[in-house]
């Protein structure tokens, strides 16, 4: 039973709270929305950051996810500059770092994730940066230039978006990585090599199988990166890029069954029945694969945010997903669909050297998962494939000469 008149508070005011706070309404939500942010910010898309953003081609108003008289106009009372310290669910309280509580019938935690930070020496020297916000992305933006050297700890996508941008801005870029290969958690070995080298191409510099030992610097500032096998890589900037843990702390306090993330039903629900999670924060069913996960992506935020929200208003469960993220590096558009699990087989279609292929993960016959590299097609017909589990002709798959729609059929 869907109650709309429910008093809901939504913790976190990121993609995943502040669309579950504009479906809310859409959907027909009558009662009272709080929606609280920790940041100066309403609701903004966090993708561009690594790329506009840097490069000066978005700002705070072209990122938002609505006006900010959005919020006014259908009664959501939008908080920024505020967090939640403690939750109190045996007389459903929020207590807030402003001193004030918040009484909830429904409570929405899309409280996200943030950047894990190096435990070495120097660590808290100024010029060490991180990117999950608006802030974090101006004070990169004001370091990086023509002449600056940019080190960038971590060679996930968030690092080598950084790079490229970096890259672009004129700066001195180099990489470091502690794995043998770039992408190694996320990614097949066909798509490390490749950004790799078009990264090399675009003057960037890496170093792998490096451990950073710590950082050094000069009048509080950093000036060099420290590796285990005693060298120093120097640098004006260094971004730490190497993960993000999700903000579940105030979830465990109170009791709700945490694990690496907020565990939560196909409808974003935790193991308290009025409260949800959404979001970085939300450690999922993924029914597909037949298994738990954490995603951090903004096609799962949106997606939670649905879930939760059907649920609230009463209204069917959106349709089952199949995962997806993106990455823009250059003149790059990686799409992947799906996740690599349990696979025994790599496929590649195309020819890396041409800038445009696609790699698709096998288990038998099915596809997991598919890597794309500016080949859209491949993209939403392996992503079709995911979802509806067909088998597929490996002959065909692999062969260029065959399109995807006959793949397909």
């Amino acid at each position: 039973m869907s109650d709309l008149s429910a008093n809901v508070v939504i913790l976190g005011a990121g993609h995943a709270g502040g669309t579950a706070a504009a479906l809310l309404r859409q959907y027909g939500h009558a009662g009272p929305i709080s929606l609280i942010g920790d940041e100066p910010l309403a609701p903004y898309q966090r993708p561009p950051l690594s790329k506009a953003w840097l490069k000066g081609e978005a700002d705070a108003d072209s990122l938002a996810l609505k006006p900010l008289e959005f919020y006014a106009e259908h009664q959501i009372d939008f908080r920024p500059n505020i967090r939640a310290v403690k939750l109190r669910r045996s007389d459903k309280v929020v207590e807030l770092s402003d001193g004030s509580t918040l009484h909830y019938d429904i409570l929405i935690l899309a409280t996200g994730a943030r950047a894990i930070k190096l435990p070495v020496p120097g660590a808290d020297l100024a010029g060490l940066l991180e990117l999950r916000t608006a802030a974090d992305a101006e004070a990169l933006k004001a370091a990086v230039g023509p002449g600056k050297r940019l080190a960038v700890v971590g060679g996930g996508y968030i690092g080598l978006e950084v790079a490229a941008s970096g890259r672009a801005l004129g700066a001195e870029v180099v990489v470091i990585e502690r794995e043998s290969r770039l992408l190694a958690r996320v990614a097949c070995e066909a798509l490390s090599s490749f950004f790799q080298g078009v990264h090399e191409t675009h003057g960037v510099h890496f170093e792998m199988g490096a451990s950073v030992t710590g950082f050094v610097g000069e009048n509080g500032h950093v000036t060099g990166v420290t590796l285990a096998d005693g060298r120093t890589i120097a640098c004006d900037a260094a971004v730490i890029g190497v993960g993000a843990t999700p903000n579940d702390e105030l979830a465990a306090e109170s009791g709700l069954e945490t694990a690496r993330g907020v565990v939560v039903d196909l409808e974003a629900r935790t193991s308290d029945p009025s409260i949800f999670a959404i979001g970085d924060v939300a450690h999922r069913p993924m029914p597909i694969y037949g298994r738990m996960f954490r995603m951090e992506s903004v096609p799962n935020a949106l997606e939670q945010a649905k879930q939760a929200a059907s649920a609230i208003t009463g209204r069917p469960a959106p349709a089952g997903e199949v995962p997806w993220q993106w990455s823009d590096q250059y003149d790059l558009k990686l799409q992947i669909a799906g996740y690599a699990f349990d696979t025994d087989e790599v496929l590649l279609r195309g020819d890396p050297a041409s800038g445009k292929f696609a790699v698709f993960h096998l288990k038998g016959d099915q596809i997991q998962s598919v890597e794309a590299i500016n080949s859209p097609p491949e993209f939403m017909m392996g992503k079709q494939l995911i979802g509806n589990r067909k088998s597929v002709s490996k002959a065909k798959l692999s062969d260029l000469s065959v399109s995807m729609k006959e793949v397909v059929a």
